[in-house]
């Protein structure tokens, strides 16, 4: 595979490739009445060459950034926010756009890559309880045993298992992912 030194395929903050996720939040007025506080694009992104492009809208947790803003410009999120959430949304390049070195040196350094000879580039595991939406586009959820093809509206629940995610189409994939950390003892 030819890695990307160029970023082809990938979208880019700085180009016309990239969608901002437009981010409405609301809040309480000093009346209050219920208002909206803030409607813009979202300030967290995470744009590495050879990786997908996320965006975290929100976070609860120990992953929050302090003060009013949650999910600042520049701040670093892991896999999962510990006793709280995260709302993050990526756009996955095709399958043929990524730089793999990159991206399972990514996994390494976040300490979640299946390194046991697992069949697609992207197996990871995070102790977390993962809602992935797909909302444009499609991609594959792949499993240790078995895989199935999302379409926009498809929902899957992702329980802490050794997963990947396939992009076989030639066109990007925008999912959401709503990230929750787990609570020891509470059935999955």
């Amino acid at each position: 595979m030819e890695t990307l030194e160029k970023n082809q395929g990938l979208p880019q903050a700085d180009s016309d490739d990239y969608r901002p996720v437009r981010r409405i939040v609301t809040g309480t007025n000093a009346q209050g009445k219920s208002c909206f506080v803030s409607d813009g694009p979202t300030p967290n992104r995470t744009n590495r060459p050879g990786l997908p492009l996320a965006q975290v809208v929100w976070a609860t947790g120990e992953a929050r950034a302090p003060g009013e803003e949650p999910a600042p410009s520049g701040h670093a999120f892991g896999f999962h926010s510990k006793d709280g959430s995260l709302l993050r949304i990526v756009d996955f390049p095709p399958d043929e756009n990524y730089d793999e070195a990159r991206l399972k040196q990514f996994l390494d350094d976040s300490g979640v890559r299946d390194k046991s000879g697992a069949r697609h580039f992207w197996f990871h595991k995070t102790e977390s309880l993962d809602y992935a939406i797909v909302l444009e586009g499609e991609i594959w959820a792949l499993l240790d045993e078995g895989e199935t093809r999302m379409r926009p509206g498809d929902v899957l629940i992702q329980r802490a298992t050794n997963h990947s995610w396939a992009n076989r189409s030639g066109k990007p994939c925008r999912m959401a992912f709503v990230l929750l950390d787990l609570v020891e003892g509470e059935p999955l």
